[in-house]
């Protein structure tokens, strides 16, 4: 076939063809939808009824994926850019000229889609997205990249798609003031120090990211250095990681410098959060996510509930009223560690935690503790694996409550389970993340034939 590939009339775009593009609409993952000569092109860094200059990054049979080089022309409803640095939007926050109002829409309609194309799921009821309580300064977790410029060190973040780049910032507003302030801090000693930033192209260099924590309910800044190794004084920074290799993690053995725990109150709880432990990155809306896992389960409870991914073990302590008997599965040891302190600080005494894999460790715990009554699930962005769900299954709860941060992997979770005899009675997304295209959402899964158990309305 010629290289002007045909797919009918569709004409197939090449690989670093660059053309005008207009934005129809967005898809999951915050991309722009456009069409070229019939052939479908996902571009980032539109918007819709924008006009762009894209450039096709990857060809394939079905569609191409681009990049916008250049805004030829705005969509009326484009709003300015509110976080810009060195004259560019800062890349945490690509729907920031999006109207919220519009934002809101896109999120809840790729709920919907998801869950009604890839899960091929009807009869449920898809509830009004909740609004974030703030559009701006909400992140309690920023992870800055190390840099130079021009012979100088900087600290800020990497474009998507320019591992190699560090896009200086100075004032994310994304990021409450006290965590800005405490980069700038870090940077100048950084700079004072000749120490120099981490080359990925090279493996050389030292500095490579500043990951800064901030408890909204305390005021606590933690601040986490990551270095290769590498003799340096003592940094002014709480804990210290040292990464070897030429990956971009932050994983790596840390030293305790300063504060080794950061202290947050969320839903009248005192949390105890080790560096490697998540927490809902959003503090304000976290409380609202666990009041809606509630708000799903009614008042019935029962006498068991499993917290699966449980972390610092949050939800299942929030919920413990509820219930005769919490136990919380996590594979992270310092976070069953923050779980089990949280509990005793908290006067939760019928809450336990163990360290497993979800995968291994649930029909061990069932033979241990018996099935129970309700299941919380609260995946990473993968959601889980067809394994994981077919002991979610055997759990045979009564209810499911499902915590979701990326519905397409939500969808054909959901599909398992409705097609094992659970039905999918509701779901509401929460918006976690304004500015973005990330959207959180909670589901309620009810087991046919539950005995006394409503839809939790």
């Amino acid at each position: 076939m010629a290289e002007s590939e045909q797919a009918g009339t569709r004409t197939r775009p090449r690989r670093g063809e660059e053309f005008e593009l207009e934005v129809e609409t967005l898809v999951y993952g915050g991309r722009g939808l456009g069409r070229r000569n019939g052939f479908v092109v996902f571009v980032d860094g539109g918007l819709p009824g924008d006009r762009v200059l894209a450039r096709v990054s990857k060809s394939k049979k079905g569609y191409a994926e681009a990049s916008t080089v250049e805004l030829i022309e705005r969509a009326s409803s484009r709003l300015p850019d509110e976080d810009v640095h060195d004259g560019e939007p800062c890349p945490g926050a690509p729907w920031q000229a999006l109207p919220y109002d519009r934002q809101l829409a896109f999120k809840a309609e790729q709920v919907a889609d998801a869950l009604s194309r890839i899960g091929r799921l009807e009869d449920f009821e898809l509830e009004p997205i909740t609004a974030a309580d703030a559009l701006w300064r909400y992140r309690n977790k920023v992870e800055y990249s190390f840099g130079e410029q021009a012979g100088e060190t900087v600290l800020g973040f990497r474009p998507r798609g320019r591992w190699d780049e560090v896009l200086e910032i100075e004032d994310c507003l994304l990021s409450p003031e006290a965590t800005n302030r405490a980069r700038n801090e870090l940077l100048g000693w950084a700079r004072g120090e000749g120490i120099p930033p981490f080359d990925p192209r090279t493996g050389e260099g030292v500095l490579r990211n500043l990951v800064v924590r901030e408890s909204f309910g305390t005021g606590q800044v933690q601040t986490r250095l990551v270095t290769s190794p590498a003799r340096i004084s003592k940094p002014p920074v709480d804990l210290h990681t040292v990464v070897e290799g030429p990956g971009g993690g932050t994983i790596g053995p840390t030293g305790v410098i300063g504060d080794e725990f950061l202290i947050e109150r969320v839903s009248g709880l005192e949390i105890r959060l080790s560096h490697e432990s998540f927490f809902q990155t959003n503090t304000t809306m976290a409380e609202v996510l666990y009041g809606t896992v509630r708000e799903f389960l009614g008042d019935t409870g029962g006498v068991r509930l499993f917290d699966l991914f449980c972390g610092a073990g949050t939800i299942g302590l929030v919920l413990a009223d509820l219930f005769d008997e919490v136990v919380g599965l996590e594979i992270v040891p310092d976070a069953v560690a923050n779980a089990e302190w949280n509990a005793r600080a908290n006067g939760i005494r019928n809450a336990r935690f163990v360290e497993a894999d979800t995968r291994t460790g649930l029909r061990p715990l069932i033979a241990e503790v018996g099935k129970p009554n309700v299941v919380v699930v609260d995946p990473p962005r993968a959601g889980l694996s067809a394994k994981v769900t077919r002991r979610l299954i055997e759990c045979e709860a009564d209810r499911i409550v499902y915590v979701s941060c990326n519905p397409t992997t939500l969808a054909p979770n959901a599909a398992q389970l409705v097609e094992a005899g659970y039905r999918l009675v509701r779901v509401r997304p929460v918006d976690m993340f304004p500015q973005t295209p990330h959207i959180e959402c909670v589901a309620l899964f009810v087991r046919d034939g539950a005995g006394g158990i409503g839809d939790g309305a």
